[in-house]
């Protein structure tokens, strides 16, 4: 072994030891940073171990601090154990670095300098976020008067109608699984727990929706999150008009409901963005008529397509199209509509300012001042911004390299994506936000809670009404004995028991809601049966026909068939013709319930920069506590249909105002995430208030009023205890 070997394993052993030592005395704390440096340390190598074994040169530290060069072996020797020398790893390959000293032994001052290191650090990290507060402060001021030089004119008011759009489709797509499914169950022989889960399914697919769309579009952009959104809407709309299995269909109406929802938290936000703090109450106010008019466009093609069922076609026994499907295509133009005048549009540049894309933003300001201008007759008025405050960019850049492959890429594009959003998301909980944040909670899920549970029960109990007044009315006969009659007339409401009847024929007519108990059948004919909810309990055929009917065995109860027939009997589900009465009167009461808010929509409007965003929410939510009380004294249909009226006109405005609440109580970089969680939390107490309040129909109505009543008083009082937005800059 020779010197320069041996001085190699020297150097490399008093570098370990003083390592050792070093993390020894300062203690498990800093002990991983000493490691650290330690590693880097052993890393390193020294030019003079591969240039020349005779001549090495290596940095000796002299008595004044300075780094001087030696080439002698006995300062090789002598500086073995030297704070200035370097390292290699772990198999002793011996490769060049970049010189970095290493902490004696005996100095924790180093390593006390590493620890005040990092505290510097995260006060560097508190001071930059204090400087990007202040940054949003000042961009908020200055927003505002840039918002108050471009004026309110043209450019708010075709953004409102694009933005309306998106809005109607919204409402249109609350309503369509309620209009088809008194249709649908009958073509896809759907059981109740199956139309209940349909029922549901879009108010899950919105929970979703709001909450993932509501997070991107703090990060990407409003108006291209709504834009992928509502595309999303729209194709699964589509397909779900064609596809003819329950799942499918389920599963279509699912997506169709997850692109939907993120309409209201991003159209919200997007259009305060463009609003000035005078005009922004009353507009967000004016947008919520949107929804109105989405469930008035969905009860109209309703009542005008559903009932036409000569409008099906059908391609042999496996493809159907009926009626009702023509409805579910037509419901989805709006969002089409939508995409369309979204891509005349620009993006918020209030989003692209909180994101340092100072150019776009200026550009897109501009162009809304002086489309404004042109417009009130101003066309020389110059824009005189020249330079508008961006907020301090945190450094989120992900270093993918070159020679990293395009799936690679994406998987770490939509990872950095993730847990900016998810971070964005846990923001909305920090003790700045948090007590605001809960408080809200509540109040959203005690009035989603009240108003869907009630708006669903509303329909249930006028049906029930109506049975219990169509079933007072039934005729019931008792042992009548008929032969070689012939029956071609409709059959409705009744009840026959231990009837005979001998030789008769039943040609072309309907049976609705007809019941044989106990009844004998001999040498009958039956030809061209349509039924509806008609049953045949412990009857005898004998000799009997059945010629292109529908009275197939899931009519015939517990009877016994000898020597009788069927042919081509068209068994299967089939349209019940009995829903046209029943589905008149529910697209009618919609129609009214959503016509009914027009003059809440109005007054929330005008009052909302008047008398407040709190007052107005808690106000409303009080007057619709109270009118719950009148829904005890709604015992005849027509009752039920003028309180369902009331309850809705009083009601919006505790929407409105708690629409326009949300956008003013969030920062620019946190306003959708916040009010697409918030409205996923709306659409799970719909989706448990319509549970709740279903299992009562036909039980008591005192439970429902209760539990309705008592949530709307509690959010009417803690709505009270929410800040008051109303004269403030949008944060």
């Amino acid at each position: 072994m020779d010197d320069g070997y041996r001085d190699r394993s020297a150097f490399i052993k008093g570098a370990k030891d003083i390592a050792k030592e070093v993390k020894r005395q300062a203690g498990k704390k800093v002990g991983r940073g000493v490691d650290k440096m330690s590693d880097e340390y052993s890393k390193r190598s020294y030019t003079r171990f591969e240039e020349d074994d005779d001549d090495d040169d290596y940095p000796v530290q002299a008595q004044d601090g300075s780094y001087y060069r030696s080439n002698s072996r006995a300062n090789d020797d002598e500086g073995a154990h030297s704070d200035s020398t370097e390292g290699h790893d772990e198999d002793d390959e011996i490769y060049e670095g970049e010189y970095q000293g290493i902490p004696r032994a005996d100095s924790t001052g180093k390593v006390d300098g590493q620890v005040r290191a990092t505290q510097a650090q995260f006060r560097d990290l508190s001071q930059y976020e204090g400087e990007r507060r202040k940054d949003q402060e000042e961009l908020a001021q200055q927003y505002e008067t840039i918002l108050q030089e471009c004026g309110h004119g043209r450019f708010q008011w075709t953004l409102y109608f694009v933005l309306g759009l998106a809005l109607m489709a919204d409402g249109v797509e609350i309503f369509v699984v309620g209009f088809v499914l008194p249709s649908a169950e009958k073509d896809m022989c759907l059981s109740e727990p199956n139309k209940g889960m349909l029922g549901l399914i879009v108010y899950l697919g919105m929970m979703v929706g709001a909450f993932v769309w509501g997070g991107l579009a703090d990060r990407i952009g409003r108006r291209q999150t709504l834009l992928i959104s509502l595309s999303i809407n729209s194709v699964f709309a589509f397909f779900s008009s064609f596809v003819q299995g329950y799942s499918s269909f389920l599963f279509c109406r699912l997506l169709s409901g997850v692109g939907i929802g993120g309409s209201i938290p991003i159209v919200f936000s997007y259009y305060s963005e463009f609003l000035a703090q005078e005009k922004r109450g009353e507009h967000l106010s004016w947008l919520c008529m949107f929804w109105m008019i989405g469930g008035i466009y969905a009860s109209a093609m309703a009542w005008a397509i559903i009932p036409h069922y000569g409008w099906s076609f059908q391609m042999g026994s496996a493809y159907q199209f009926h009626s009702w499907r023509v409805f579910v295509l037509v419901c989805a133009f709006p969002a089409v509509a939508a995409i369309a005048a979204l891509n005349t549009m620009p993006e918020s540049p209030r989003f692209y300012l909180e994101n340092g894309k100072h150019d776009e933003a200026w550009m897109i300001l501009k162009q809304v001042h002086d489309t404004n201008m042109r417009a009130k007759g101003y066309p020389e008025r110059v824009f005189s911004v020249t330079t508008i405050k961006t907020v301090k960019q945190m450094d989120e850049l992900v270093d993918m390299g070159e020679g990293t492959a395009w799936h690679q890429r994406w998987k770490m594009k939509l990872t950095s994506l993730f847990h900016q959003v998810w971070g964005n998301f846990l923001t909305v909980f920090s003790p700045e936000y948090r007590r605001t944040t809960y408080m809200m909670m509540a109040v959203w899920f005690s009035m989603s809670f009240s108003y869907y549970g009630l708006t669903v029960w509303f329909p249930d109990m006028i049906k029930y009404l109506q049975k219990q007044e169509y079933n007072s009315r039934t005729k019931v006969f008792i042992k009548e004995k008929v032969e070689h009659v012939t029956f071609n007339f409709t059959l409705e409401n009744q009840v026959h028991r231990n009837g005979e009847y001998f030789n008769n024929k039943f040609l072309n007519l309907k049976m609705k809601s007809m019941v044989f108990e106990d009844s004998l059948f001999e040498e009958c004919y039956f030809e061209d049966i349509t039924s509806s909810n008609t049953f045949f309990k412990n009857c005898t055929f004998i000799s009997t026909l059945f010629y292109n009917t529908d009275l197939f065995k899931y009519r015939l109860i517990n009877s016994k068939l000898i020597n009788s027939t069927f042919l081509h009997n068209k068994e299967g589900c089939m349209l019940d013709f009995s829903d046209e009465n029943n589905a008149y009167m529910i697209y009618f009461v919609s129609f009214l319930g959503t016509l009914a808010v027009l003059p809440g929509n109005i007054v929330s409007a005008l009052l909302m920069d008047k008398i407040g965003r709190l007052r107005m929410l808690a106000g409303s939510s009080v007057i619709s506590c109270v009118s719950c009380f009148f829904l005890s004294f709604g015992n005849s249909e027509s009752a039920m249909i003028a309180l369902l009226c009331l309850f809705g006109g009083i009601s919006i405005a505790s929407w409105n105002a708690l629409d326009v609440l949300t956008v003013e109580l969030y920062p620019s970089d946190k306003r959708t995430t916040a009010f697409g969680f918030l409205n996923a939390l709306c659409k799970l107490a719909a989706v448990l208030g319509i549970s709740i309040f279903q299992s009562f129909v036909g039980i008591t109505k005192a439970v429902p009023i209760l539990f309705a009543s008592g949530a709307l008083a509690a959010g009417s009082f803690l709505a009270l205890k929410l800040p008051e937005t109303r004269g403030q800059v949008l944060q």
